[in-house]
């Protein structure tokens, strides 16, 4: 009679499970704790199921084919689900909670009168004061308490508005001779790095942090900029020991790698004109700086918790698109969006558009878009409609116009700057042309001649329309167009800086009129047409 119960009970499970099947439910079964097992067979031995094997057995009305299935002596073995798990907030909305709680307003004294006001070290006051710097910018007065109580940030503002003393200050109350207290340091260690996409832009870091440190103590600041003899750079940073290094991504990235650039107990990482930096051709670069500045040996890198705790990530530029958005939220921890008499937490930012951009054209293309913010204030614009071999005479006759001392003028490809030269010097115009083949010792050379106004008309590409500080320049010509907004943007942002008049020019062709217009109504300002008659500037009336 046991013989053939268990042949019965074979039989049963045999008709719907192989001996592999089984196998693989017994485990199933150790797995999920849980396996309901619904059974019926003849009633001539009574019933016999699975439980006797010792799995939970529960007898449940069936539909379809499972009632079908029972009626024929078919067991049917059912494997709960796994439950799905509730979402939890994520980490980006409790970062949105605790940014909502900062006070803001006493983190930036917004209507600052002076630098002491906003927490600096009297020695680095008194520096500001001597090298005429008495009261601090819009930008200045908010980003500079928000960096020195430790938050990362986006500094958004446009040209000429003094984001560089913005980080700059913050970073010398903490670091070098000028800081608050007088702890003793490792020689050795680097403190703070400032990648800027240019090398023109790295110099005039550079010259910002030895202005303020003084002769005696400028060595402890060091370029490490692309175009330059590497042995040298190198030598220097074993020699003068800096607290302090600007340089372009490629060469820091390349001493690095060479193993001659310490940077793991960093405390402060800068990223200058941040949406140039994120450009594909810096790619490699930038994730090696951002691998190893600031990151200790054996800490932990996962998440922006851990990565907060070891550096300050500071953000910079005149426009800020979405993808600075993004970035800026991976590389720091609950960064704040700085711009002028505004800091808000960066997580507040929708996701969908660039920051205080106008309306999104027709083809939705964000990228091509700038805020209003990233203009000077005080600029006029105007476009002029002309032939094309009729463009460099136009510029003259602009000059003559509006008696311009000091002119940047822009084109879009760098054989035809030599051309313009010659043409301008043929009609004894002193001029001379910057771009990025010529060698560093030239391109310095040519910039301290149009400082010192031996040169009159400065003809460029794209290479100067990020980082060229030059403040007297008063007029920007675009004898081409630029590719978008953004790059309109960071062209006029070389004339009225800081706080001065000036003027932006565009020379154009009849059939780029309408991006003019679009360009008009990206960037929120009025863009008037104009002509050179008789020595005079003449302003055309809208249709």
């Amino acid at each position: 009679m046991p013989s053939l119960a268990a042949t019965r009970m074979l039989l049963l499970v045999g008709d719907s499970l192989s001996s592999g099947k089984f196998y693989r439910c017994s485990r199933v079964a150790r797995l999920y704790g849980t396996v309901r097992c619904m059974g019926r067979v003849s009633n001539e031995s009574g019933p016999l199921t699975l439980t006797s094997l010792g799995f939970k057995s529960e007898m449940e009305t069936t539909r379809g084919n499972e009632k079908n299935k029972l009626k024929n002596g078919i067991s049917t073995v059912e494997v709960p689900k796994r439950r799905e798990k509730k979402v939890s907030p994520t980490r980006e909305t409790n970062a949105v909670k605790k940014k909502e709680r900062i006070d803001i307003e006493a983190l930036a004294p917004f209507a600052a009168k002076s630098f002491s006001e906003l927490g600096l070290p009297p020695l680095l006051v008194e520096r500001l004061e001597k090298e005429g710097y008495k009261v601090p910018t819009d930008v200045q007065a908010a980003a500079i308490p928000s960096i020195l109580k430790d938050h990362d940030v986006v500094i958004q503002s446009y040209t000429g508005s003094g984001k560089t003393l913005a980080y700059v200050l913050p970073i010398l109350s903490e670091v070098g001779p000028l800081k608050k207290d007088d702890e003793p340091r490792n020689k050795m260690d680097i403190q703070a790095v400032v990648v800027a996409p240019s090398r023109e832009l790295g110099m005039q870091i550079v010259r910002e942090f030895e202005k303020l440190l003084g002769p005696a103590d400028k060595r402890l600041v060091q370029q490490l900029v692309g175009g330059a003899n590497k042995s040298r750079q190198e030598e220097a940073l074993k020699k003068n020991k800096p607290v302090i290094v600007v340089g372009t991504p490629g060469r820091i990235a390349e001493i690095s790698a060479a193993g001659k650039l310490h940077t793991h107990s960093c405390r402060y990482l800068v990223l200058d004109e941040v949406d140039e930096l994120l450009a594909f051709n810096f790619r490699e670069d930038m994730h090696r700086i951002l691998e190893h500045v600031g990151r200790r040996s054996g800490a932990s890198q996962n998440g922006p918790k851990a990565r907060r705790a070891e550096r300050q990530a500071i953000m910079v530029s005149a426009t800020v698109p979405f993808s600075v958005i993004r970035a800026a939220r991976s590389w720091g921890c609950d960064p704040l969006l700085v711009q002028a008499k505004s800091v808000v937490p960066l997580e507040s930012v929708p996701a969908s558009a660039s920051i205080k951009t106008s309306e999104v054209p027709s083809d939705g293309k964000l990228q091509a878009q700038a805020p209003v913010q990233s203009l000077p204030p005080s600029l006029t614009h105007y476009y002029s409609v002309i032939r094309i071999q009729h463009k460099v005479d136009t510029l003259r006759r602009c000059i003559h116009a509006l008696d311009a001392k000091c002119v940047i003028a822009f084109m879009n490809h760098t054989k035809q700057l030599k051309d313009a030269v010659f043409k301008l010097e043929a009609r004894g115009m002193k001029a001379a042309e910057l771009h990025g083949d010529l060698s560093k010792l030239t391109r310095s050379t040519i910039l301290k001649r149009f400082r010192n106004g031996d040169v009159r008309v400065l003809l460029t590409n794209e290479l100067s329309a990020r980082g060229l500080d030059i403040p007297e320049c008063d007029l920007v010509v675009n004898l081409e167009l630029p590719t978008d907004s953004i790059h309109y943007a960071h062209r006029a942002g070389r004339t009225g800086r800081l706080g001065r008049r000036g003027t932006v020019v565009t020379i154009c062709e009849e059939p780029e009129v309408f991006v003019m217009k679009k360009m008009q109504k990206q960037l929120g300002v009025n863009i008037q047409t104009c002509e050179f008659a008789e020595g005079k500037l003449v302003v055309n009336e809208d249709e």
